[in-house]
């Protein structure tokens, strides 16, 4: 890419030739233009996938399959607003699923 010598700016594709479209300066012989662009790689980014990490709570309930006295713990409300809400429990043992009505 050249540049203007007059004012600086860069010298545009005319007719046949290269010039200056702000002060009109008009390049002798052929101008040389390249482009070049550095492309560093970027650091990856770590996926945390919801099966990857527990962040529930643990308390001391007695798993139904493997008898282990710690699981996991959360409540949703799976049945209408009226009623109580359902605790799900997650043995940190063997990762068996149940659930207790209140």
């Amino acid at each position: 890419m050249e540049f203007c010598p007059k004012c600086g700016s860069v010298l545009v594709e005319k007719r046949k030739n290269f010039g200056c479209a702000r002060c009109g300066y008009t390049a002798k012989g052929k101008v040389k233009i390249e482009a070049s662009e550095k492309i560093q790689e970027k650091e990856r980014i770590g996926v945390v996938r919801e099966k990857d990490i527990d962040v529930f709570p643990v308390t001391t309930a007695l798993c139904p399959k493997c008898k282990n006295k710690e699981a996991y713990f959360w409540s949703s409300q799976t049945r209408s607003a009226d009623e109580s809400e359902t605790r799900f429990f997650r043995c940190k043992k063997c990762q068996h699923t149940w659930r207790e009505y209140r």
